[in-house]
């Protein structure tokens, strides 16, 4: 883990020297961090929301049910219980956070 969180670290660094770029059509690697799943539970209190999901490839994680945390309070609104979703998870601060996040049904 500790080898993890310095690779982590080594890529802030390097990505805080970069130039800026613009925006440009999403990579490969982007789609593949896209991962599914469906509601289970909205907490808009607590700014989390429980999903059952398929792998999380870019994390190398199997599938399982997940409390994640939101980067944006306002995602919590476009869905409820039930809900198909595609997502991206990173962990920003070592804390599983949903990135971007879309409904699918």
């Amino acid at each position: 883990m500790k080898a993890f969180h310095n690779a982590l670290l080594a890529a802030a660094l390097v990505l805080a020297s970069a130039p800026a770029v613009h925006a440009q059509p999403a990579s490969p690697a982007a789609v593949d961090a896209m991962s599914t799943g469906e509601v289970k539970k909205v907490n808009k209190a607590t700014g989390r929301i429980t999903i059952k999901h398929g792998p999380l490839r870019n994390l190398g994680m199997d599938a399982m049910t997940m409390v994640f945390r939101v980067q944006d309070p306002a995602m919590l609104d476009q869905v409820a219980e039930g809900d198909r979703i595609s997502f991206v998870a990173e962990q920003p601060g070592g804390q599983l956070t949903i990135t971007r996040l879309q409904k699918t049904n």
